[in-house]
């Protein structure tokens, strides 16, 4: 039997911006991701992001990122270890309130942007949001991808780990994420991203923008809120899962 999480990006529109069509893609996912403030959202948008994750039964994670809101928290910064281990105590902590004056609680954490691709290759930013998260809570689950520095710092604090795979962006041969700056780092294709999702599924591999198959594990599929195709993405995505075997549930449930 195959089951799978799917989760998305969202809680990222902020004042008066709006980014997203996080009412509609919500309809179709099991976890989400909440932006807590530092790359995007701000308290009215996390509470009604909160809100609306619990109206359809989805499963709540925090979205930590980098102090960037210009930048969308896709910018490299700088910082030391114990900046970032602050930080995502501090955006943790602020999800956290939201979600448990609602009487429920946070399911997993996932590094956002340049702090999540950092992560994957440098065992100290690793290891600082590893031990942030179980400093607030060793029962949150870490999400990053498989044979990552992110993964090893998990295991070495102890914390549960989702391995996560992305429904519209190609990978590199060494299963890195292929920069946003490269003209082929998004899928915009919805049924290329269905055969590539239903292949990682169920062979456990993926094809690398350079056309060589590298191995996957996968517990959850991320198709980013911000896509201008994100709704039909991930409503299409599901379908096809679905169709083909593949139950959907919170990664809470079988992580």
């Amino acid at each position: 039997m195959y089951r799978v999480d799917i989760n998305s990006d969202i809680g990222e529109s902020f004042g008066a911006y709006k980014i997203g069509m996080d009412e509609e893609v919500v309809k179709y996912i099991s976890s989400a991701n909440i932006a807590c403030g530092f790359h995007a959202g701000d308290p009215m948008v996390m509470a009604l992001t909160v809100d609306r994750c619990l109206k359809n039964v989805v499963s709540i994670g925090a979205h930590p990122g980098f102090p960037d809101l210009l930048g969308f928290g896709r910018r490299n910064l700088d910082a030391s270890s114990e900046e970032i281990k602050n930080y995502v105590i501090y955006q943790i902590g602020a999800l956290q309130a939201f979600v448990a004056i609602r009487g429920t609680k946070l399911q997993h954490v996932k590094a956002h942007g340049a702090l999540y691709n950092m992560a994957a290759v440098d065992e100290k930013i690793a290891m600082a949001i590893a031990e942030a998260i179980a400093s607030v809570d060793r029962n949150l689950i870490c999400v990053g991808m498989a044979n990552t520095a992110m993964e090893r710092a998990a295991e070495k604090v102890g914390l549960r780990f989702a391995y996560e795979v992305f429904a519209d962006r190609n990978i590199n041969p060494d299963g890195t994420l292929v920069s946003r700056k490269h003209p082929n780092a998004i899928i915009h294709d919805e049924e290329l991203a269905c055969k590539r999702v239903l292949r990682m599924v169920k062979e456990g591999v993926c094809e690398a923008i350079a056309g060589t198959l590298v191995k996957v594990k996968v517990d959850t599929i991320c198709g980013h809120g911000d896509n201008p195709q994100a709704v039909e993405f991930a409503k299409k995505i599901r379908e096809t899962l679905e169709e083909n075997g593949v139950d959907i549930l919170p990664m809470g449930e079988f992580v």
